[in-house]
């Protein structure tokens, strides 16, 4: 039931990509991703992990927003179970400057929360940049963080909110024509005394195939430094997918 619903997630993720070719002066660009893996015999396991990636970019404004699932089943119980939904604005007051604003929302089965969720907004720097795939972001800013409990924690308390800090790096490097390296570093440290630092990281290379489609191997760690009892302080993602990009 639960693989059902990820493919219902991902035909609707897709289908902005086909209403988006039907209008080819807009600004918008983006891909959908999917990776598929079903093993049956002794263990039978099924891997599905799916994302929509959308980018507006204008003169003043770049506007992106990503779209991620994850489910994992094993011998018909399910394994790992993930939403996630991250939308950022970025004001650009030079060539290589500008203000962002992101909103952050995740629902993992098994992170021992029901929600986490976070706002953060500050300062970006374009450090370096030799073409257009090729790009150094720093950025640095500041936030909310609310998150919601499944059971209360030692303190009996439901919910976590406060003030977090918030860094960030995205390196892209274009290793060819048709091949991509990616590597995405962030941080969001909570400033009260108790809260979590959570650390994440995506590496990647994408290659080009035909025409729209393109093949991305890709690891991710994510990492949090105060975690409910009972669930493991880091999380990894290795995945081979497809895209199509629009």
């Amino acid at each position: 039931m639960r693989l059902k619903y990820s493919l219902l997630w991902l035909s609707v993720a897709i289908s902005p990509a086909v209403m988006a070719q039907e209008d080819p002066s807009d600004d918008w660009e983006g891909e959908a991703e999917v990776g598929l893996l079903i093993t049956s015999g002794n263990s039978d396991e099924t891997n599905l992990n799916t994302r929509l990636g959308l980018k507006h970019e204008i003169e003043s404004w770049r506007n992106t927003l990503e779209l991620r699932t994850l489910y994992s089943e094993a011998d018909e119980e399910t394994t790992s179970e993930k939403y996630l939904g991250e939308a950022e604005t970025n004001y650009k007051f030079d060539e290589r400057q500008f203000w962002f604003l992101r909103g952050a929302y995740e629902d993992d089965r098994f992170s021992g929360y029901r929600f986490q969720s976070s706002v953060t907004a500050g300062y970006g720097n374009r450090v370096w940049e030799l073409t257009e795939k090729s790009f150094l972001d720093l950025k640095a800013g500041a936030g909310y963080r609310y998150n919601k409990l499944y059971e209360p924690n030692d303190e009996g308390e439901e919910e976590e909110d406060g003030a977090v800090a918030r860094f960030a790096g995205i390196f892209n490097y274009e290793l060819s024509e048709n091949a991509l390296f990616i590597q995405e570093l962030s941080t969001e440290v909570g400033l009260q005394d108790d809260s979590s630092t959570i650390s994440e990281s995506l590496t990647a290379i994408k290659a080009n195939l035909i025409g729209n489609l393109a093949m991305k191997l890709s690891y991710r760690v994510k990492h949090e430094s105060k975690v409910p009892a009972g669930t493991a302080n880091t999380d990894t993602e290795t995945a081979l997918s497809l895209l199509y990009g629009f």
